[in-house]
C-alpha cells in the first residue's frame, strides 16, 4: 500500500469486499445507513469500508452477509461456490 499526498492507500482486497457490498447493498434494496446499524457502525464508516479505506473483521463480514441474505463468499469472491 502506498500514499498519495498524505492519504492512505486502499487494500486491494478490501476494495474489492468494499466494491462487492456497495454492490449487493444496492442490488438488495439497503440503504447505507441500515447496513451501517447491522454492522453496529457509524455511516462514516460504512463509507469507508466500501471505498476500501477501512477493513471489515470477520465478524462485520458474517453480520454483512446476514442482513443481505447472502453466503460469504458472495463478498469475498466473484466466483461463485458452487
Amino acid at each position: 500500500m502506498g500514499s498519495v499526498l498524505g492519504f492512505p492507500g486502499a487494500d486491494p482486497a478490501d476494495a474489492a469486499i468494499g466494491a462487492r457490498l456497495r454492490r449487493w447493498r444496492d442490488e438488495r434494496g439497503v440503504d447505507l445507513e441500515a447496513m451501517a446499524q447491522a454492522l453496529h457502525i457509524p455511516p462514516g464508516e460504512m463509507r469507508l469500508i466500501e471505498a476500501g479505506r477501512a477493513h471489515l473483521d470477520s465478524v462485520q463480514l458474517g453480520a454483512a452477509t446476514r442482513h443481505l441474505r447472502l453466503p460469504v463468499w458472495a463478498l469475498v469472491s466473484d466466483t461463485r461456490a458452487y
